[in-house]
């Protein structure tokens, strides 16, 4: 299972990161995220909580981290058996812009199981790209 959404915005990666980076004022921006618990950095681990179940935070571990082009966040249930694997990528353009990329990996073997109990991510992820963008458009 995969979701995955993708924007052109018209910023350089520099403009972008400190706002991607700067998790817990995603909700300024986006209002499908309710707060987000940590701070983002290599081995840390967040809650968020979303719009989609505000009554539970999902904790992730950033296990990946690479200023200005990316990170990865890693979550789920113990032994592997239901996992997440979502990215964050911003690669920069010939003309200046910057494609920003967000997906996110569902695996495990109680996936079949567990599947059916995820929400449609689409929407959210939409919403993020769109906020991401209008708000490194503006400027920050």
């Amino acid at each position: 299972m995969e979701y995955r959404v993708e924007t052109l915005i018209q910023a350089d990666p520099e403009r972008i990161w400190p706002i991607l980076a700067d998790a817990p004022s995603w909700p300024e921006w986006n209002s499908g995220v309710e707060r987000v618990e940590g701070q983002i950095a290599p081995g840390e681990r967040i809650k968020v909580v979303s719009e989609l179940n505000p009554g539970r935070a999902f904790p992730v571990k950033v296990t990946e981290l690479e200023p200005g082009r990316g990170m990865t966040w890693t979550g789920g249930m113990p032994l592997g058996l239901c996992k997440g694997v979502r990215t964050f990528e911003l690669r920069p353009e010939a003309d200046g812009a910057t494609r920003f990329t967000m997906q996110e990996r569902f695996s495990g073997p109680l996936l079949a199981l567990m599947g059916r109990s995820i929400p449609d991510l689409s929407p959210s992820f939409d919403q993020f790209a769109r906020g991401l963008k209008e708000r490194a458009e503006r400027g920050g």
